[in-house]
């Protein structure tokens, strides 16, 4: 408890002497956006703006629990290894230097969710507008003056429309936007539409019932992985944490004497160095993971 009262002091000590008369919260939001904008790249930073109009991104309260949750986790573990006040506050800084990282991660997959989204109703709706165009230009006009794409998606879609008008041929814009959105229903949708125009099919309408079937499919798919990946995400978190606990059943076993009498090892205090560095290794791979590549079939 001493301990844990220690990290709460000292973080909000730094936090009101360097940032007097404000708000704790908005300091350590002001501070962690400071570090986004300076070393992120510029399609990050596209990104977080992104998810920052949609709603999606941390309020300070959020950052600072993060803050708070890492370090005093942090903070609680290493003590109960080492029982030393200076390793647990190089931990517990580790630890709070992660939260950027953490929360990056989490903004590429609520971002790649939004894109994803896009792209569905992207290649959904030209199909419908095909159906009654038969010109797959026009169908991209109608899906931009709807109103149901948002940028980047609709940026793109102009940008496609201008490059199909420029070249007379729809290949260079299709090359364009398969590019920027890899997708395999994007991907068939502008091969069959390629097809249809170059080789002038007289019947597409089974042609296009049938890609929107497959859409319909991936789709499914994508939705149920992404809840698989939620439920994998929780057990995962759950049994990551719990290998931190291996060390504290041991305490109870041998008694803390004995386990104090160890500690005065060289080895075992690198074992235990080891333990951590690995788990956290684990922890941190996993929500990589669960982050990445979220709604790309």
């Amino acid at each position: 408890m001493e301990l844990v009262l220690w990290i709460i002091i000292a973080v909000f000590v730094l936090a009101y002497r360097y940032n007097t008369g404000d708000n704790v919260y908005k300091f350590l939001s002001d501070t962690i956006a400071n570090v986004y904008n300076t070393y992120a790249p510029y399609s990050f930073r596209e990104v977080r703006e992104k998810t920052k109009e949609l709603g999606y991104e941390y309020t300070p309260k959020q950052y600072a629990m993060q803050i708070l949750f890492l370090g005093g986790a942090a903070g609680i573990i290493t003590f109960m290894y080492f029982y030393s006040l200076p390793i647990t506050i190089v931990y517990v800084t580790i630890a709070i230097c992660f939260v950027p990282y953490l929360a990056y991660l989490r903004t590429q997959r609520l971002y790649s969710e939004y894109l994803f989204e896009q792209i569905q109703v992207y290649t959904t709706n030209v199909i419908m507008e095909f159906n009654t165009t038969q010109s797959f230009v026009k169908s991209l006009e109608g899906v931009r003056d709807s109103g149901i794409l948002e940028d980047p998606v609709l940026r793109d879609v102009k940008t496609m429309i201008q490059m199909s008008y420029e070249n007379g041929t729809i290949d260079e814009s299709i090359e364009f936007f398969n590019q920027k959105y890899p997708y395999y229903m994007v991907k068939n949708m502008h091969q069959l539409f390629l097809q249809i125009t170059k080789e002038g099919a007289r019947d597409s309408g089974e042609a296009l019932e049938l890609m929107s079937m497959d859409i319909d499919a991936l789709v499914e798919g994508v939705y149920r992985d992404r809840m698989d990946r939620q439920t994998f995400h929780k057990k995962f978190v759950t049994f990551g944490f719990a290998l931190f606990l291996l060390v504290m059943v041991m305490q109870l076993l041998f008694g803390r004497e004995s386990y104090m009498e160890l500690l005065e090892s060289w080895y075992v205090p690198i074992i235990l160095h080891a333990i951590i560095i690995i788990n956290c290794y684990f922890l941190v791979t996993g929500e990589k993971y669960y982050n990445e590549d979220v709604g790309v079939e």
